[in-house]
This record gives C-alpha cells, sequence and structure tokens, in this order.
C-alpha cells in the first residue's frame, strides 16, 4: 500500500540553489509519473530541486503510487520536491507565475508535464546557459510518432549562433517567427541527424521561442517581467511560455540546443479552453506602450 507523501514546506524548499525545475500540471497522473522519472536519472547537476504544482480537478497526480514513487526516488537521491496545488486555478500564465516565485534558485527549468527527459539532458542545458550567457536555453520537445515524416523545407530555419546570442526583438510575420517551425513533430530530431555532431558536443541555435523545455536564467526571467502579464489576461488563455521568452529575448536573448533530449509524450491537451493567445494581448500592450 502507498503510503501518503510529504508535501515539503515552501519556506525549506526556496532557497539558493543552481537550479530548480518548475512543473504545472493538471488531470494527469501518469504523464507526471513519466515526467518525474525522467528528472530521476539526471546526474551530473547535484542536488536541483523540484517544484510540482497541481491544479486536478479531483486528487493531485502526484499522489498517484507512480508519480508517488518517482517523488521518493529524485528525494532519495538528494533532490528535494516541493508538492503544491495552486486552486482555484487563475489560468496557465498564473501558474507559472506562482511556480517562479516558489524558487530562488539561479536557473529555473520550466518543464511540461508531458515530458520525458533522456539522461545527460539537464546537464548540457545547464553547461549551454553557463557558456552562452543569455537569458534562456532550451530543448525542443520531439514527437517520434513522426519520426518517418521527414520535412525537408523546414529544415532550412535552423540556424547557429556562432558566438553569444545576442538581444532579438521578434514579433509575428518576421522571418525570425518561422523558425518555430522547425520544432513541429520530429524535424529537429532530422536535423540532428544531419549533422552528425560528435559525441558529447552541443551547438546553440536560434530559435524565435521553444515550448516545453525550457531553462531560464531566474534574474533575468523576473527582468523581463516573468509570468506577471498574467494579471492582464482572462484565466481562458494559452501561449504563456511564448510571451515570457520574447521578452527575454528581447532583453537577453536565448537559443535552442542541440541535440534535444526532450520527448513529447503526446497525449491529448489538457488546455481545452484556448479563448486567448497570451502572447498576442502582451505583445499588443509592448507595442502599444513603445
Amino acid at each position: 500500500m502507498n503510503r501518503p507523501l510529504d508535501a515539503d514546506e515552501p519556506e525549506e524548499f526556496r532557497v539558493d540553489r543552481p537550479v530548480d525545475v518548475l512543473i504545472p500540471t493538471r488531470n494527469r497522473p501518469a504523464e507526471l509519473a513519466v515526467t518525474l522519472s525522467g528528472l530521476a536519472a539526471q546526474e551530473g547537476v547535484p542536488g536541483f530541486g523540484v517544484a510540482v504544482s497541481d491544479q486536478s480537478d479531483g486528487d493531485p497526480g502526484y499522489a498517484h503510487p507512480a508519480a508517488a514513487t518517482m517523488v521518493r526516488a529524485l528525494r532519495h537521491r538528494g533532490h528535494p520536491v516541493l508538492l503544491t496545488r495552486r486552486l482555484p486555478r487563475r489560468g496557465l500564465a498564473e501558474h507559472r507565475a506562482y511556480l517562479l516565485a516558489a524558487s530562488a534558485a539561479r536557473l529555473v527549468l520550466c518543464l511540461d508535464d508531458d515530458v520525458w527527459l533522456e539522461p545527460g539532458t539537464l546537464r548540457r542545458l545547464v553547461t549551454a546557459i553557463d557558456e552562452l550567457g543569455c537569458g534562456f536555453v532550451g530543448n525542443a520537445v520531439h514527437g517520434l510518432s513522426y519520426l518517418d515524416d521527414v520535412r525537408p523545407d523546414t529544415h532550412r530555419h535552423y540556424r547557429e549562433w556562432t558566438g553569444r546570442p545576442v538581444p532579438e526583438r521578434i514579433r509575428p510575420g518576421s522571418p525570425e517567427w518561422d523558425r518555430a517551425q522547425i520544432h513541429s513533430a520530429a524535424n529537429l530530431l532530422h536535423v540532428t541527424e544531419a549533422l552528425a555532431l560528435p559525441a558529447g558536443s552541443w551547438r546553440a541555435y536560434r530559435v524565435s521561442w521553444i515550448g516545453g523545455c525550457v531553462l531560464y536564467d531566474r534574474t533575468k526571467l523576473v527582468d523581463s517581467g516573468g509570468f506577471e502579464f498574467w494579471r492582464g489576461l482572462p484565466e481562458r488563455h494559452q501561449g504563456e511560455d511564448v510571451a515570457a521568452q520574447l521578452a527575454v529575448l528581447a532583453r537577453h536573448g536565448g537559443a535552442g540546443v542541440l541535440p534535444s533530449g526532450a520527448y513529447h509524450l503526446e497525449s491529448p491537451t489538457t488546455v481545452t479552453d484556448r479563448d486567448v493567445e497570451a502572447w498576442e494581448a502582451v505583445l499588443a500592450d509592448a507595442d502599444a506602450d513603445a
């Protein structure tokens, strides 16, 4: 019989450590268990923390025996795990803002609850952001069911940074905005295979935004506004990650990292009410102020 989990205390979790992983979740106990299992297998980044905030309609996903076991495995391996509930729901951006406020780490990985990370992924992302000195780096998620669906027309959007990323102001309709096409399906896997990188090497490339797995310099994210724009949004929105990344790109720059060790579980979305694109509203306000 699975015993109840200790949820941990927010005051004890919020300490100055190198990295925290922030996971918002809702109605996905199986996916959450897989996501946590990927984190439990990470090495080379000792003592990173994990904060899980649940907004499920019933019992929290982390109460499921499989997810609870992964929480215990993380703690057993020396990783503090904060388990919280954030109800009532006020939208995706507010949920991310809540998680960000729960962390005092130098770096924060915003990880969706349906992404499995292969071993070595977190270490590579931390190495990349430390070397590049930008606001964020990320791993676009692979959809392995598309592995045989090769789309060479998207590969032209892959362009590497030859030095440190610089700030970029990116807007819809620009050539830079189309960079996101390389992250659909399994496109990035096909680009990676074509490059045939030596073992252990990585490349930084230009992005407009990355979904699912993004490591931020927390100070630079907060300096760019974080997710506080939630206050001006209706509850039913999506694209909050895009809005935050565009703001960080404009101030501090950002990059995708290849190879990506992030794999999408391809489960049905739990965000079914999408009345507003957060990035559209935030960009409209920012451009009006400018």
